[in-house]
């Protein structure tokens, strides 16, 4: 049956101007295939990474997007021994290039189940942003009770998140964020201690916090800006996780950097830790289960309708939003 959806999609790289709201063909779904009918679609980082031409994509017209929640439409033919779904079904995905579109065949592989207490809105701002919290403590460094730990940007999509994770398993979370509104959402979202960088020099007041100790493990999103402050910010032994590039890329390291402390440095992304359908279940899991139980709450802090991707594209670089931000079909 032939059919269209309203898509943002980008023909050439550059800045938030160049998303285009416009109307594209639809598939029917094929073999382990099923058609999503989008209600939220989550506002990443990354989607402006590959707007921009930092991570490339793999053609251009493309829908960028990497996570969305909805409602399963139509099913295709069963395909081997994958997860099935039925029409109805309350599916979401966090890892998935195109989601900014109303309609979209997704493989039923990189679908999971929303359970029955979570919305669709929450979902949509949980799934990457929460697995990528899920991998930095859960598996890139393997969290323990009584560390203490730095997150920054703690008033972000990851860093609400991460902040209750790493709270939840017996850290403390110190958190940097940039104005006293970010800083008392980071302290409902599990930071002990709160510190306002353009006000303060973090790495003077971690090394107070920790009586001149430093942290095992900072979580730094922010890179280019952050990135030697956090280093100095780490304790014998310590590990730097860089996992994202808001104020621009890391520039390249000494590697004799390291050896004085001992430090590891890290730079994870979500795939590898997802690729096989038993990790995705497994990070799904635990996340939508916490948020089912309300052991980590998501705030949305701004919703855009769908078309308005580029005006929640420049809210998003231009540090105004805090929390999640979901688009709206």
């Amino acid at each position: 049956m032939s059919r269209n959806t309203k898509a943002v999609r980008i023909h050439e790289l550059g800045g938030p101007e160049v998303l285009r709201w416009e109307e594209v063909p639809l598939a029917d779904p094929g073999p382990g295939e099923v058609l999503v009918r989008h209600e939220a679609v989550g506002l990443n980082f990354i989607d402006t990474y590959h707007r921009s031409g930092l991570y490339p994509v793999p053609s251009l017209p493309t829908a960028i997007g990497m996570e969305a929640a909805g409602v399963v439409e139509a099913v295709g033919p069963p395909a081997g021994n994958g997860p099935s779904f039925q029409a109805g079904d309350r599916v979401a995905y966090g890892f998935g290039l195109g989601a900014y579109c109303e309609w979209r065949v997704m493989p039923t592989d990189q679908l999971v189940p929303i359970p029955g207490g979570v919305d669709s809105e929450t979902a949509a701002a949980a799934m990457l942003k929460g697995m990528t919290s899920w991998y930095l403590c859960r598996r890139t460094y393997r969290l323990s009770a009584g560390e203490t730990v730095l997150v920054h940007a703690a008033a972000g999509g990851v860093g609400t998140i991460l902040g209750q994770w790493c709270k939840a398993l017996g850290a403390t979370v110190i958190g940097t964020v940039g104005s006293a509104g970010k800083a008392r959402v980071a302290r409902e979202h599990g930071c002990d201690h709160v510190i306002l960088y353009k006000e303060e020099d973090f790495v003077e007041r971690v090394a107070e916090i920790t009586g001149g100790q430093g942290v095992p493990v900072v979580f730094d999103g922010v890179g280019k800006a952050t990135f030697d402050g956090s280093m100095e910010c780490l304790g014998r032994f310590g590990m730097m996780i860089t996992f994202g590039n808001a104020s621009g890329a890391v520039p390249p390291l000494n590697l004799l950097r390291l050896s004085a402390k001992g430090i590891t440095v890290a730079r994870p992304s979500l795939k590898p830790y997802i690729d096989r359908r038993e990790d995705l279940e497994e990070a799904a899991g635990e996340l939508l289960g916490h948020i089912d139980a309300g052991r980590i709450r998501i705030t949305i802090g701004q919703r855009f309708p769908l078309d308005q991707a580029a005006e929640a594209h420049r809210a998003l670089e231009s540090r105004q939003t805090q929390g999640c931000t979901v688009l709206v079909p």
